[in-house]
């Protein structure tokens, strides 16, 4: 009986939690439907009548299925591209033993300690000399090295890949990159897809570098497009326009995060393996 009762309010307590963390959401929804003084001299969780006044706003200043689109196609491959060469990273500097590997190990965990934004200047002026401001390739091609990323996924290939497994796969004939695809990386699926996750977040919302080295409004990014309305003068007035947009930017990270985490529970039994 007493260890129904502390099951019961560990539940309610996760419960009440889960309830906690879904206010903002909710809050950010029912907001995208109230214009900005409503927002302004009240709080209220009731949706209200502003959508399409909120609507028209956002596309008076953007495009929004455009800004969508060109942010898909700098996340969607950004996120792909880091997490297969960052998992491809990893698994070498766990498996393989070569000259230089702790100093390369080290030099990674050196760069996750320093801010991005230290060498923002440096970039700039690197991605200007190759002329390619006002591009996508910047913003995607630096995503693969992530140095957090491969720092995870080492730790994590090092706890999960029995190292038999990639000795019988040699005396069977299996190549080193046959071996990765087919039974490496299915093993490490459920730590790239928490990274991906991440990843894609990341790449998604990112904000400076695209406002930095876009030029053209056409193909600015989402978040770019976004920050137009919290910078305008009737910023008050716009506040339901900017809460609608903030609402409709957050669903694919919503569909990544829900199909990721199905991927990562599914994957978990599958890609365990014992010695």
């Amino acid at each position: 009986m007493a260890t129904k009762i502390k099951k019961g309010i560990i539940y309610l307590l996760l419960i009440l939690l889960a309830v906690t963390c879904m206010i903002p959401f909710l809050l950010m929804l029912v907001n995208s439907t109230r214009n900005g003084r409503e927002i302004m001299t009240s709080f209220s969780l009731i949706p209200g009548n502003s959508l399409k006044e909120n609507w028209n706003i956002v596309f008076s200043y953007f495009n929004l299925f455009l800004g969508f689109w060109n942010s898909l196609k700098v996340a969607v491959p950004a996120t792909l591209l880091g997490a297969y060469f960052s998992a491809l990273t990893a698994y070498a500097l766990a498996v393989y033993k070569f000259k230089g590997q702790n100093i390369m190990f080290y030099t990674i965990v050196i760069f996750m300690m320093i801010p991005g934004q230290l060498g923002l200047i440096g970039f700039y002026n690197l991605v200007s000399a190759l002329h390619l401001t006002d591009s996508y390739i910047p913003l995607i091609i630096p995503a693969i090295a992530a140095p957090g990323t491969v720092f995870f996924l080492r730790q994590y290939v090092l706890s999960v890949l029995p190292m038999t497994l990639l000795e019988a796969a040699r005396i069977d004939g299996a190549k080193e990159l046959h071996i990765f695809h087919k039974i490496v990386l299915p093993i490490m699926a459920p730590g790239v897809a928490t990274m991906a996750i991440g990843g894609f977040i990341g790449n998604w919302n990112s904000y400076l570098v695209p406002l930095i080295l876009l030029n053209t409004p056409k193909k600015f990014t989402l978040p770019v497009m976004v920050s137009s309305l919290s910078a305008s003068q009737d910023i008050a007035s716009n506040q339901g326009a900017t809460y609608l947009t903030v609402a409709i930017s957050v669903i694919p990270i919503v569909i990544v995060f829900c199909f990721c985490s199905k991927y990562i529970i599914s994957s978990i039994s599958a890609g365990s393996v014992k010695e």
